[in-house]
């Protein structure tokens, strides 16, 4: 018999989600944890990173946690010196194909995107970027890519997303994500639902790279 004196604590973490901002600073909202999907700069440089650092720590009396931000194909440092780069983001948490647990919700960040030219975190499509797609566990409450699946969000005058981590996220996980945000083309900002994941590009430049794109926010 169910005691009736029991309670129950329902744990909630409000997402603020950004991605695309290259280089440019956007007021964001208050919340608990502040996700940044990439490209948050635009080529990577030392003085860039710096610059969004300082931003960062601008937002860090808005959230209850440290930001946890992944690349993006513009920036460069992290792929050529991962900890160069890490130590210039003192006011945020870099994770690259790692699982983080915040409150108890499972959060899993990467950063590549299918090759285009000779951008950073790029592989070619099929077994290159695949073996990075087979690392997502099983039963994430967020996953964190910068670039999007293939046909959801992703159009740019074509799908230009992601096969591999389609099939992955939609057909190959036991238990997929339940939410799955990212961000990389520009013009597939907004939301796609469906029976077991919620898709969000929450890029903030529009094609332009002009910061006009609202930012995101997802109630766990």
């Amino acid at each position: 018999m169910e005691n009736p004196h029991e309670t129950f604590e329902i744990v909630c973490m409000r997402i603020v989600a950004i991605s695309d901002t290259h280089n440019h600073e956007v007021d964001l909202p208050t919340g608990d944890l502040l996700i940044v999907a990439g490209d948050v700069s635009g080529t990577g440089t030392f003085s860039q990173l710096t610059r969004f650092n300082t931003y960062l720590e601008k937002q860090a009396p808005k959230f209850k946690h440290k930001p946890l931000v992944i690349a993006g194909n513009h920036d460069f440092l992290f792929q050529k010196d991962r900890a160069a780069a890490e130590s210039l983001l003192s006011a945020g948490v870099y994770i690259e194909d790692e699982l983080s647990i915040i409150d108890g919700f499972k959060i899993y960040g990467s950063p590549w995107t299918p090759t285009f030219y000779d951008w950073a975190f790029m592989e070619d499509r099929g077994e290159p970027i695949r073996k990075y797609w087979d690392l997502i566990p099983e039963g994430l409450d967020l996953l964190v890519t910068h670039g999007p699946p293939l046909g959801i969000l992703d159009f740019c005058g074509q799908n230009v997303g992601c096969a591999d981590l389609l099939a992955v996220v939609t057909k190959e996980l036991a238990a997929p994500p339940r939410f799955h945000i990212f961000g990389h083309i520009h013009e597939g900002h907004g939301e796609f639902v469906t029976e077991k994941t919620k898709f969000y590009n929450v890029s903030i430049c529009d094609v332009n790279y002009h910061p006009t794109n609202p930012v995101t926010i997802i109630d766990l």
